[in-house]
């Protein structure tokens, strides 16, 4: 059976999201050096994981935000720019 995180892994996890999705991106791409570099131990693998995941899921609802947010642009005022 697979051990539990241990609380410390899991306040990790669950820490305060970055304030911009510029900021999760860098933030992303440093857990992601450290998970490619083979030099964490085991229990900073599963924290730096789910860290990953939380700022994943962020990133993930900002980009739909936006998305949302200029279709809606789309369907209202804007008219599509015909580049001359």
């Amino acid at each position: 059976m697979p051990k539990a995180p241990t609380p410390s892994a899991k306040a990790q996890a669950d820490q305060t999201l970055p304030a911009s999705y510029e900021e999760a991106v860098q933030e992303l791409e440093q857990l992601l050096a450290k998970l490619e570099s083979g030099q964490l131990p085991l229990d900073q693998l599963l924290t730096h994981y789910q860290r990953g995941a939380s700022l994943l899921a962020f990133c993930r609802e900002r980009l739909t935000a936006i998305e949302n947010q200029i279709s809606v642009l789309d369907e209202g005022t804007l008219k599509p720019w015909d580049g001359a």
